[in-house]
């Protein structure tokens, strides 16, 4: 179980500062009211940054960060406390806590980023500065963690051996305990890990610890999905249970993806809904929170902007002349910068010109036979998939979609503008829908309009070809009986991440022309496109690509 350390509660003598928001903010937090404690934080700071108090822009830097981390704003959350680790001074004893609790934060949001390299890292840095034995156990406990997920589980085994024999309570021992076999489980599947896991789950059902409950039926459910697969569904079963009491979304979704892969296919169906609609609810409130919080820096930092501004406008003429001196200096330069250019450009141009009409010819051939590929090969592959999976055929829409078809290819070396894309949600769900089949479920999260409001006519063009792509791959090769197909945008990034539980991908596999294309329009793009091939069982692809 992933584990969180807070700043500590500030103490009397602490509260007792010049500066008012700073006391509402922590009123909010302690009444479980991150938004307004968020924004207080914020106006704290600034009057700190008045007042030049270096420690207590920290201080607010430190308690925002986490709130952002908590509210599942990881990367928010890793800008706010770098930024930070420059207000603290380690040869001060006050800042020794928010030191530590800022470097575990930037673990914390790091190892929820998956960048395990970095989070045992910042881990280390964090112990640096901490001087309590219960949170160090802590941090350590979150140390061999991050090694499990990077599969040295070797070093995890370690670390939880050298917890084991410290003197800790019997929560800390469970947790441990826990961690210990389920590590050397992963490390050995021989490994015999039932008595550890089941007596770790004994002490924390004694305790009534349900965060530590949930994460015993977590790894129950693992090790027994092989060797007893009704036990390991007895255990997600329980797993859900818990999480939904805790109202925990990470661990709803963790046990929702076991009962998917455990259960029958007629349950397997009534997961996936609950599964997408507690994910599209996971997202939504995460973007919101990440929205927020960006809103309000973005206005302290407009007000602060729009004062400077006022104070540059006072004394903005007496610069005038010297800013047309400026001006005069950089025409010459650019001038003769224009001229130099101009002439090394003359003389590569002819040499350019050549080159150009060759690709020209290269490309054309190149373009026509993509188009040959998309329109007719893989258009005529999905017409062929509806007619399989119909009982009674339509012969006039089949008429239809053929002579779509022929009338695409007959301007297959047209260049025809770009097409102006109404409801392409909808477009996107009814490509995606029409390979599922009665042996195969497709589960779609995060298909929203808003989400492709920002996405330009080209790249709509291409993410299109590209699914179209991945479909018709999955339906000739994967074997799959059930495929998720996952839409979200961050950061002005783009991402698609497909998921089945197929075959997967031979060791060495070969890409044809379906694959080769859709490479190139990744590239076209400005994308990537990363195969997981470290999956046990399936296929994981991920699509990136700038959302303009």
């Amino acid at each position: 179980m992933f584990l969180i350390l807070s700043c500590e509660k500030p103490s009397k003598v602490e509260r007792k500062l010049d500066n008012i928001f700073y006391d509402r903010a922590f009123d909010y937090r302690e009444d479980n009211k991150p938004d307004s404690a968020f924004l207080y934080f914020n106006r704290a700071k600034d009057i700190f940054q008045q007042q030049k108090d270096s420690f207590g822009i920290g201080k607010c830097l430190v308690n925002m960060a986490i709130i952002s981390t908590d509210k599942g704003d990881y990367y928010g959350g890793q800008e706010i406390s770098l930024n930070a680790v420059s207000y603290l001074n380690s040869n001060n004893e006050a800042s020794l806590v928010y030191i530590k609790s800022n470097f575990n934060n930037l673990g914390i949001s790091s190892f929820n980023l998956k960048n395990y390299t970095q989070a045992i890292e910042f881990y280390q840095k964090s112990l640096l500065f901490t001087k309590d034995t219960a949170a160090i156990l802590v941090i350590k406990n979150n140390i061999a963690n991050a090694y499990r997920k990077k599969k040295q589980y070797q070093k995890s085994i370690d670390i939880y051996q050298d917890i084991l024999r410290q003197p800790i309570n019997k929560q800390e021992f469970a947790r441990t305990l826990s961690n210990f076999a389920f590590t050397k489980w992963l490390q050995n599947p021989h490994y015999d890990a039932k008595r550890d896991l089941l007596k770790a789950l004994h002490i924390r059902e004694k305790e009534n610890n349900s965060w530590g409950q949930n994460a015993s039926y977590s790894h129950l459910s693992d090790y027994y999905s092989i060797i007893q697969p009704d036990s390991a569904l007895e255990y997600a079963t329980k797993m859900n249970i818990v999480a939904n009491r805790l109202n925990s979304p990470d661990d709803r979704i963790e046990s929702l993806e076991k009962l998917i892969k455990l259960s029958t296919p007629v349950d397997t169906k009534r997961y996936f809904g609950l599964y997408q609609k507690l994910n599209d609810s996971i997202q939504t409130s995460r973007n919101t929170a990440k929205n927020q919080f960006a809103l309000i820096r973005y206005d302290a930092e407009k007000n602060k902007a729009d004062n400077l501004k006022l104070q540059k406008d006072n004394t903005e003429k007496k610069f005038q002349i010297i800013k047309q001196r400026i001006l005069l200096f950089t025409v010459l330069f650019i001038t003769l910068t224009i001229s130099v250019v101009s002439i090394l450009w003359y003389k590569k141009r002819k040499q350019r010109l050549e080159l150009e009409a060759e690709n020209s010819i290269r490309n054309s051939q190149l373009k026509i036979s993509k188009k040959v590929h998309d329109v007719v090969a893989n258009g005529l592959y999905r017409v062929m998939t509806e007619i399989e999976n119909q009982d009674i055929i339509n012969k006039e829409h089949v008429l239809d979609k053929i002579e779509d078809l022929y009338e695409k290819s007959r301007d297959i070396s047209y260049d025809k503008p770009e097409p102006v894309y109404n409801h392409f949600h909808e477009k996107i769900s009814a490509l995606l829908l029409a390979f599922a089949t009665e042996h195969t479920l497709i589960a779609i999260a995060g298909n929203t309009p808003e989400l492709w409001e920002k996405v330009s006519s080209k790249n709509k063009f291409e993410i299109e070809h590209i699914l179209q792509e991945l479909m018709v791959n999955m339906k000739k090769h994967s074997k799959a009986s059930n495929v998720v197909v996952k839409f979200e945008e961050l950061r002005d990034q783009f991402f698609i991440h497909y998921t089945d539980n197929g075959i997967g991908l031979p060791k060495e596999m070969q890409f044809k022309n379906g694959l080769t294309n859709t490479g190139n329009r990744i590239k076209s793009i400005h994308g990537e496109i990363t195969f997981d091939t470290k999956v046990e069982r399936g296929l994981k692809i991920q699509l990136s690509c700038p959302v303009s």
